[in-house]
């Protein structure tokens, strides 16, 4: 009977080998000095730095300083001139009545539409993200700011009172941006861009599509003429809603009126917009063509004073300058602006891949962090409440015939024309504000192809919206 004989072996990594046997060039680890060498030369190498790879760590963290120099100027100039300009005119009306969602004055919408645009360009990845003021964030904030800044019971809106409120509510939507931003900050820092890989699509539909409900539930009292306050916390969208139908024999039938034209005109173009986009150059500007129109009939016929129609009043000229957000605030707003970074952030870096993948090229989510970190940080100085990139210009802009990053340069917008501005009727804003969110509701077509995929997937999502009020 023969014997077995067994052999033990110990297993050797790399380095444990280097230890015992020594490396290629003799030197052996036994000794502590001959250990303390290598890992100074490992520390020496990793800690170096030449110049070919500064300049190729600059291009990654300034993606602008990679694709300008590159810049097809003949082939580009002509579709980022049109893209930028059609963007940059809906983003005037859109910017000011989303800002009614943050609950601020219409003006820092137009700023929020400009000082994240211009950061973005320099630092995204993403060429034909656009990005301003998000109907879901601008509400999700403008919770925040009615929590912590409610309507006094009285007051006039010609007096310093009136003055140091306003600057009260855009100071914590300021602070809820810069937070919002250093949150991103952080993440960048801890290389947390892989989270947007567990965001699925079924998700952020869900979250948007609730969000849209919120929105249009939001906006019934301004279309209907009706002075209401804004109700927050669990339950708001009912509350809204039993205050809305309570008080609805109290109607400005005026401002109904106007909002029922409103909605007959820019529900066909927007349709007609999104039916023949490929054969379309540029969208019809129904936007910016209905405040022009809205404007000038208030102004011929004196509505806000004959029939009590709610104007946007006073719009200051020029640029803010830069001011301190309410930080002191950051202890009440920190669990809101949480979910406010990871909202924004799960729609940016979305549309960002969606459009990447139609167009070859990739995005880095961790560069997005920082993009948009910087863009939230920098403008929150600027009176800016936080921004996003947004649905429905991110897709004008790219069948507006958009290439590059350069087509944000048109968005620059100076209130020179205060009294062009000054009369235009809030009802106006209220429906373009409700017609925006014309994409997210055909969002619930998906839901037949969703229910048969994964009845998991389509009973998930929607059941996370329901702590959303």
């Amino acid at each position: 009977m023969s014997a077995s004989v067994a052999v033990y072996r110990n297993i050797y990594t790399e380095d444990r080998f280097k230890q015992a046997f020594g490396s290629e060039d003799g030197s052996t680890s036994n000794s502590s000095g001959g250990t303390g060498v290598r890992l100074r030369e490992k520390l020496v190498l990793r800690c170096s730095c030449s110049r070919r790879a500064c300049v190729h760590l600059l291009k990654e963290k300034v993606p602008v300083l990679s694709w300008l120099p590159t810049y097809r100027l003949k082939k580009w100039i002509l579709g980022d001139t049109v893209a930028g300009l059609t963007v940059g005119i809906l983003h005037i009306p859109q910017g000011m009545a989303f800002a009614l969602l943050t609950s601020v004055a219409p003006i820092f919408g137009l700023y929020t539409s400009f000082f994240p645009v211009v950061l973005y360009m320099i630092f995204g990845t993403g060429r034909h993200v656009s990005t301003g003021t998000f109907a879901v964030v601008s509400l999700m904030t403008g919770s925040v700011v009615e929590q912590l800044v409610p309507v006094p019971l009285e007051l006039n809106s010609s007096s310093s009172e009136a003055a140091d409120f306003e600057a009260q509510r855009i100071g914590v939507a300021s602070a809820v941006a810069l937070l919002s931003g250093l949150i991103m900050l952080c993440m960048f820092g801890l290389q947390l861009g892989f989270l947007s890989t567990y965001l699925s699509e079924p998700i952020v539909k869900a979250f948007t599509s609730a969000a849209a409900f919120h929105v249009t539930v939001s906006q019934l009292q301004s279309m209907l003429g009706l002075r209401l306050p804004r109700h927050t916390g669990t339950f708001s969208l009912f509350k809204t809603l039993a205050s809305v139908m309570e008080n609805l024999p109290h109607t400005n039938m005026a401002e109904l009126l106007m909002s029922l034209v409103c909605l007959a005109v820019l529900v066909p173009v927007k349709e007609i917009n999104m039916r023949y986009r490929h054969r379309l150059r540029t969208p019809i500007p129904v936007e910016i063509l209905t405040v022009i129109i809205a404007t000038v009939v208030a102004y011929a016929t004196s509505l806000n004073s004959a029939y009590d129609i709610e104007i946007v009043g006073h719009i200051p000229a020029g640029f803010p300058k830069p001011k301190m957000p309410a930080i002191h605030t950051f202890p009440d707003i920190a669990g809101d602006t949480i979910a406010i970074t990871f909202v924004g952030y799960a729609v940016s870096v979305s549309l960002a891949m969606i459009y990447a993948d139609k167009h070859g090229y990739s995005i880095h989510p961790n560069q997005e962090l920082l993009a948009h970190g910087i863009s939230n940080t920098v403008s929150s100085f600027f009176t800016c409440f936080p921004s996003s990139a947004t649905l429905a210009t991110t897709n004008i802009l790219e069948s507006a015939g958009g290439y590059t990053q350069v087509r944000k340069y048109k968005r620059i917008y100076s209130p020179k024309n205060d009294l062009f501005f000054f009369l235009y009727p809030s009802a106006v804003l209220a429906c373009i504000n409700v017609t925006s969110l014309r994409q997210m509701f055909l969002q619930f077509k998906d839901l037949p192809e969703l229910w048969r995929i994964s009845r998991i997937d389509f009973v998930r999502p929607f059941d996370s919206n329901v702590s959303y009020e």
